[in-house]
């Protein structure tokens, strides 16, 4: 660092960068210095250099005009003295001029200063000249002298450039008779200049070693004086000198090294009341307090030194200037501490407020529970701002209701104090804030507005019971503050002060109003969440099923909870599919809240309405994603269908004829499944995106699973916690089946929810247990039928064989009639092979299958036909019928109730041997 940059952090000023350093249009500065002085010393020889340049041209231009004018006066009096010479005219007129008039020509030019003489015809033609050469030809731009007179001028052309003047020659008439010039080329008026020139630079140098020697010394003296600092510094130094002089309000004063006064501001003398001349005075004349002249007089260093100066305190700190390239001396800082002595007190009790309003935003709040909110609130206020606390709302918010402000009954949700002994009403009581004896104040939450006690005595009168037993129990202060957002009454807060602690004042008052005021708006905020949770709740439970469907396929449980904070969007279902089978469905849907249950409602209800289609796992999700796609663009929020409502889905068909459990899902977790063995397994199912994502197409999974194999499928919310990651939670559900393994589906449930459920559930948990079956081999009858209309006697009657082995006599009737239906149709129709199922189960099924995928259509044959009666007399027969589409073809199928007997009319048996369509 430079000395001049040092010198500037010790005046307090910020080192100047240097030239170069900083931006390009500033880097010229580097050639002329930064400081005062030399800019100054720049400026001069700049300056002194501009003059002399100056001069030296001037003087050589005149000195350059001047010859030049003398050049052209000299050849005008050469040319006249010729022209008028005696025999002059004579000679001109002479037969010969050239003869004649070269001997004039050759005496004017010697000792005459010019270098040329001419004489010509009034044309221009030369008669005689200096140089013989140009003797005849013609003189340019001569002729204007016959006729305007004699001239004289500087010209440029052949044979040379030069001052020249031409002169007419008269007769004694005054005729003009011919024209005389003479000049003076500008080479010889330049070679003149050139002998004049090293005298100007001579005297040039010269006076610019003097311009820049008295410079020099001007800038040395200069140098010393502003100590090398630049026009910047030296600005900002004198604006800080003002401001420290007049806008710095602590006072500053300079003693010199025998005692006297060299510099006092406007504060040090206001606080000092130093008299108006005081600049100068030694600081022992100036009347100042003797400790304060010591303290100025003092080698020493003091640091905030309070000490009196008049009626006021004052804050001394002095320093040596004698380090600080100063002259030997003394600075010291005043400052005035009277006020902030009296402001310690009332800042120290500020800061704690604004303390514990930090603390009450940090703290009320952090749950969505009106309860614990107004819990926070009082936790906050104890002890240090009062000493008991209650806060009592309005049961309307209590239970998330909208508050309508008319209610009078408040409930007592908090009560904080620094005693277990109280005169206060217990949490959960119903408070009167008229006439409950605690009261000593009547005031109500509608009438907004804060009520201060700082003596509860002075509010006997209106309430004796109530105020006697608060001044019995030490309590001698009191303030009320309604709690309110949104200009709706919410409840009250009360403050209460013991008899140790001081009164409330109207400080509190204003403080209690803000703490109250964020508290409210906690308040109201878990009370709307309060109120939204319980309508999704209920939107959800409606929404879930409520009784599963009767099935004999699996044993069924179930669990489903809601998240604590946010009702979300998952769900489950059972779902009975024809031939037996069933078809377990878990899904979760992105979000939480009122969307996000309606979107579970509505794709449960999808999935309900895409099984009665009988579509393989695969291709329901297929249909499901398209759903969802569609709900996106659907959304209102979401015009061009970019937004993703996002949801994960996974569905399992089993069959407990064939035992074989197909499986698909959409971004969720593949199922569990815990063998009879007690071997658990998470079986590798392909994963595709979450529904609504759209992209990879949606594969199926066969598992054969033995009787006795649970299936226990499940949401994220089970296994993925805040502390605890998905692949944990897995192992987790692994060892909590394992060790179930052999217990009922319900016994599961409870297993798993005792070990695994958290204790903040921050998202849904359903829980779905199947313990599969396998249909006895003795209920199930099925026949191989050749593609011939003679077959079907054959099965017709070994259908009514098996039917009396099942007991079911009394069905054959129908079942034939709808077995001949069917078996027609597919030999008619359809293609190899073909196959016959009964299945004797809750209800008996009928399955007809072929070769073929063309379904057959119902439809209302008119009186007058021949056929369409076939399907119509098998819908009338059987409770219900369908088609399901298979890898080899298609099965059409029937259900009839055991207990539900029905006999055809007779008149629809008519033509039923032609009555077999498509």
């Amino acid at each position: 660092m430079s000395g001049r940059s040092a010198r500037s952090l010790r005046a307090g000023r910020p080192p100047v960068e240097l030239a170069g350093e900083g931006e390009g249009p500033h880097r010229w500065w580097r050639w002329r210095g930064r400081s005062v002085a030399g800019q100054v010393l720049f400026l001069q020889v700049v300056l002194a250099v501009l003059l002399i340049v100056a001069a030296a041209v001037g003087v050589t231009v005149q000195t350059r005009n001047d010859t030049e004018l003398d050049a052209q006066e000299r050849s005008r009096a050469v040319a006249t003295a010729l022209a008028r010479s005696p025999g002059f005219v004579t000679a001109l007129e002479s037969r010969d001029p050239t003869a004649a008039l070269q001997p004039y020509v050759a005496a004017a030019d010697e000792d005459t200063g010019v270098d040329f003489v001419a004489v010509m015809d009034t044309d221009g033609t030369r008669f005689a000249d200096t140089d013989p050469r140009l003797i005849g030809e013609r003189a340019d731009d001569v002729r204007r002298a016959a006729t305007e007179g004699a001239f004289s001028e500087i010209y440029e052309g052949d044979p040379s450039d030069a001052a020249r003047a031409v002169v007419p020659v008269t007769d004694g008439r005054g005729a003009v008779v011919g024209l005389v010039a003479a000049g003076v080329t500008l080479e010889t008026v330049g070679d003149s200049l050139e002998g004049q020139v090293p005298m100007i630079l001579v005297a040039g140098a010269a006076a610019l070693v003097l311009a820049v020697g008295s410079a020099a010394l001007v800038s040395r003296r200069l140098r010393r004086q502003t100590r090398g600092i630049g026009p910047t510094e030296m600005t900002r130094m004198y604006e800080h000198h003002d401001a420290v002089l007049h806008a710095v309000r602590e006072g500053v004063l300079i003693v010199s090294g025998d005692g006297r006064l060299v510099l006092a501001n406007d504060e040090a003398r206001r606080l000092l009341e130093l008299p108006e001349d005081c600049d100068g005075r030694p600081i022992a004349e100036l009347g100042l307090d003797a400790a304060i002249v010591d303290l100025l007089s003092a080698e020493r260093s003091v640091t905030d030194e309070v000490h009196p100066a008049g009626d006021r305190l004052v804050a001394v700190n002095t320093r040596r200037t004698a380090p600080y390239d100063g002259p030997s001396g003394r600075v010291a800082t005043l400052r005035d501490t009277t006020e902030l002595r009296a402001l310690a007190g009332t800042a120290e009790v500020a800061r704690e407020r604004l303390k514990l309003l930090h603390e009450a935003g940090m703290r009320v709040g952090t749950t969505l529970d009106v309860t614990r909110t107004a819990e926070e609130l009082a936790d906050v206020a104890v002890p240090r701002f009062a000493d008991f606390a209650t806060v009592d709302l309005l049961d309307a918010v209590t239970r998330g209701d909208e508050p309508s402000g008319a209610a009078t009954e408040l409930r007592r949700t908090a009560l904080r104090g620094v005693d277990e002994e109280h005169p206060f009403r217990p949490v959960g009581s119903a408070v009167d804030p008229v006439a409950a004896p605690d009261l000593p104040t009547a005031t109500g939450p509608a009438e907004g507005r804060a009520v201060l006690e700082a003596d509860l005595t002075d509010a006997r009168h209106r309430n004796p019971a109530g105020v006697d037993r608060v001044l019995a129990a030490g309590i001698r202060s009191f303030v009320s503050v309604p709690l309110q957002a949104r200009g709706v009454p919410l409840g009250l807060a009360r403050f209460w002060r013991t008899e140790g602690s001081p009164p409330f004042d109207a400080e509190d008052v204003t403080f209690a109003e803000e703490l109250t005021a964020r508290a409210a708006v906690a308040i109201d905020n878990a009370r709307r969440f309060t109120r939204e949770h319980m309508m999704a709740e209920v939107l959800q439970r409606s929404l879930l099923p409520h009784v599963l469907p009767h099935q004999d396929a699996v044993d069924i449980a179930h669990r489903y909870l809601s998240a604590q904070a946010r009702v979300g969007g998952d769900w489950f279902d059972v779902i009975p599919l024809p031939g037996a089978r069933v078809a377990l469905v878990v899904g979760d849907v992105v979000g939480h809240g009122m969307h996000a249950a309606a979107t579970m409602g509505r794709l449960r209800t999808a999935v309900h309405n895409f099984s009665t289609l009988d579509l393989p796992p695969d291709e329901l999700l297929t249909h499901l994603d398209e759903l969802v796609s569609g709900l996106d663009q659907e959304d209102p929020d979401n015009p061009d269908g970019e937004g993703i409502t996002g949801a994960t889905c996974l569905i399992a068909v089993y069959d407990p004829v064939s035992g074989v459990c197909s499986v698909s899902r959409a971004g969720h977790l593949a199922p569990a499944l815990v063998h009879p063995q007690g071997t658990v397994e998470f079986p590798d199912v392909p994963v595709a995106p979450p529904l609504g994502l759209g992209g990879l197409p949606f594969e199926a999974t066969e598992l054969h699973l033995a009787e006795g194999t649970s299936i226990v499928l499940y949401t994220d919310g089970l296994v993925e916690q805040r502390d605890r990651d998905i692949d944990a939670g897995l192992d987790l559900l692994r060892g909590v089946l394992a060790d179930s393994a052999g217990a009922t589906p319900e016994e599961t449930c409870e297993a798993v929810f005792d070990r695994m459920l958290p204790e903040h559930r921050r998202d849904d948990i359903a829980l779905l247990v199947a313990r599969t079956r396998l249909l006895d081999r003795s209920r199930v009858a099925d026949w191989d039928v050749p593609l011939d209309p003679a077959a079907v006697g054959t099965v017709r009657n070994a259908c009514s064989r098996q039917l009396s082995a099942w007991g079911l006599d009394e069905m054959a009737f129908a079942t034939e009639l709808v077995l001949s239906e069917l078996l027609t149709n597919a030999i008619r129709y359809g293609s190899d092979p073909v196959h016959v199922r009964l299945l004797h189960e809750r209800t008996l099924i009928c399955e007809v299958s072929d070769g073929s995928s063309t379904s057959p259509h119902l439809r209302q044959a008119a009186i007058t036909d021949e056929g369409g009666r076939g399907l119509f007399l098998v819908a009338q027969l059987a409770r219900r019928w369908g088609t399901r589409y298979t890898p080899t073809g298609k099965v059409v199928w029937t259900e009839q109730c055991l207990a539900d007997q029905q006999v055809p009319d007779l008149a629809l048996l008519a033509g039923l041997d032609d009555v077999s369509e498509l």
